[in-house]
């Protein structure tokens, strides 16, 4: 690449990209932020449950299976 591509490159570049300090956010975001940390978490859906259970069972009826689970923990 030539002296003129690079200098057309980076006027190219400046045209697209803007300045990261010439923009600002359109509102504080930090309040909703905090709104949503107080909200009530999320349900743990039925499956999480059932993964869960599973594995209770396998390690009940495999029980040397336990150190490898807690392996890939």
């Amino acid at each position: 690449m030539n002296a003129h591509e690079e200098d057309r490159m980076k006027q190219l570049l400046k045209q697209a990209l803007p300045p990261p300090g010439d923009t600002e956010p359109e509102r504080d975001l930090w309040p909703a932020m905090l709104r949503r940390l107080d909200a009530r978490p999320a349900p743990v859906p039925w499956f999480d449950w059932a993964l869960a259970g599973g594995l209770a069972v396998f390690a009940v009826v495999f029980p040397a299976s336990i150190p490898v689970f807690l392996y890939y923990l």
